[in-house]
């Protein structure tokens, strides 16, 4: 039996249209194509394999597509990891670089320090050799100054000890002309009485009538009490000042408390002053420097103090610093007034001078100060004025100073001393030890010339510096 002759098969056929058909009928006869039903079907299976080709040619393209863009992935990781390789390579190279930049810093800054270390060694090495020759030379000054000290305490003690046996010399001398002169007056008394009584008369020996003649001399006991010195009641009425040991003191006036050793060295000084200003009959002693800061101040007002002990010496001390005046503040006087108005003759000298008075320091009182407050604008031309000359010629008149102590300016700075040189007869130079220099003594001497006798050069400030370089 045909199989499509089955009952089950006949149930399952159906139509074209969707309507069932009893197996039982047969099918509608099979129409024979034509040759267009062909061709379309020929076009539709060239269709389909057109379709399955272009199809296929997709998934091949798709396939190659992501074939590449599998490739594409793989070199972009590629090259990401070639990056990422990169980097961490350079931060690698970073990090060895900046470890090494490290090192070397390190490096550099233990080097620095060795090199600091060895340097602060030998700042301090350096420094104890310095400490080392600054101790010796202090020491070497210390001993260089007790020298100096020892050998001016000898000179001052031989001095003293001339003077004690010229003092003594004196006295018997004078006592000598003392017994002399008393046996000679008593002599001339004798003759004048036995004239007297030569021509006498009887009665008058007798006693029975009064004497009425007066004897040819009367005794030298009887005579009229002489007239004052003029020249001392001026000096006994000038203003008297006086002054203040500890303000002496913190001023370095060492001859006044006479503490400090180096006193006596102004002692000497003042010695061989005296002697250079007798034996040439001279004055007036101008004191003077080459330049500022070398202590001429303190040497006129400590050796004016030693010569205030010479009892048989009168001293007058003037300021004529006149630009910088300082002798007053020295000395510890206020307000002394002006000095150039005494130079100019609108002042007069015994209104002006201060005489020392009483004081705690033992200085004598035969010394006088002309002191000044008021700096003056135009020093040099009022120390050329006739009328300063004629102001100290009538100080010597009324007062009789044996020594007139003139304190000048730095002889370097100003014309001062050029102006001031008629004023006095010769110049005491203090030379700053460790300040001034050779040429400026030299230039010192030129400006003053020939004719200005230099009676010595006095060393002040000598602690460190060779005292045998100066002699006075």
């Amino acid at each position: 039996m045909n199989m499509m002759d089955s009952p089950k098969f006949r149930r399952k056929r159906t139509s074209a249209t969707g309507s069932t058909r009893p197996v039982s009928e047969p099918p509608d006869p099979v129409r024979p194509l034509d040759e267009t039903a062909r061709e379309a079907a020929r076009k539709r299976d060239a269709a389909a394999e057109q379709a399955r080709s272009e199809a296929e040619a997709r998934r091949i393209a798709e396939a190659a597509d992501n074939a590449k863009a599998r490739e594409k992935a793989q070199e972009k990781l590629r090259r990401r990891a070639e990056l990422e390789e990169l980097a961490r390579a350079e931060a690698l190279r970073r990090v060895m670089a900046a470890r090494a930049r490290r090192e070397a810093e390190a490096r550099e800054a233990a080097e620095r320090a060795e090199a600091e270390a060895a340097l602060q060694v030998e700042k301090q090495a350096e420094e104890r050799r310095i400490e080392a020759e600054r101790a010796d030379e202090e020491r070497a000054a210390e001993a260089r100054r007790k020298a100096a000290e020892e050998r001016a305490e000898a000179e001052a003690a031989r001095l003293a000890e001339e003077e004690k046996r010229a003092e003594q010399v004196r006295l018997a001398e004078a006592r000598t002309a003392e017994d002399a002169a008393r046996r000679a007056e008593e002599e001339r008394l004798a003759r004048e009485r036995a004239e007297a009584t030569e021509t006498v008369p009887p009665l008058a020996l007798t006693g029975m009538v009064p004497v009425t003649e007066q004897p040819a001399s009367t005794p030298a006991s009887a005579r009229a009490p002489q007239e004052p010195d003029p020249v001392d009641s001026a000096w006994a009425g000038l203003s008297e000042m006086t002054v203040d040991k500890g303000h002496l003191d913190r001023n370095r006036i060492i001859t006044a408390s006479r503490d400090d050793p180096a006193h006596a060295a102004f002692d000497v000084l003042r010695t061989r002053l005296l002697q250079a200003l007798h034996e040439n009959g001279w004055r007036r002693v101008a004191i003077t420097s080459p330049g500022k800061e070398c202590g001429k101040t303190f040497t006129a007002a400590n050796l004016a103090i030693s010569l205030s002990r010479q009892e048989n010496c009168r001293t007058l001390l003037l300021d004529l610093d006149m630009r910088r005046p300082s002798l007053h503040r020295i000395l510890g006087v206020s307000d002394p007034g002006s000095l150039g108005e005494m130079l100019r003759g609108m002042t007069a000298p015994g209104d002006h001078l201060l005489r020392m008075g009483r004081n705690p320091v033992n200085a004598g009182r035969n010394i006088a100060f002309g002191l000044n407050g008021r700096p003056e604008a135009y020093a040099s031309e009022l120390l050329q004025d006739p009328r300063a000359e004629s102001c100290l010629q009538r100080i010597e008149d009324e007062f009789d100073p044996d020594v007139v102590l003139i304190d000048l300016p730095p002889a370097l700075s100003y014309d001062d001393v050029i102006a001031a040189r008629p004023l006095f007869d010769g110049v005491l130079l203090v030379i700053g030890g460790g300040m001034t220099t050779e040429k400026e003594i030299a230039e010192v001497e030129r400006r003053l010339g020939d004719g200005t006798p230099i009676l010595g050069m006095i060393l002040n400030k000598a602690e460190g510096t060779e005292l045998d370089r100066y002699s006075y």
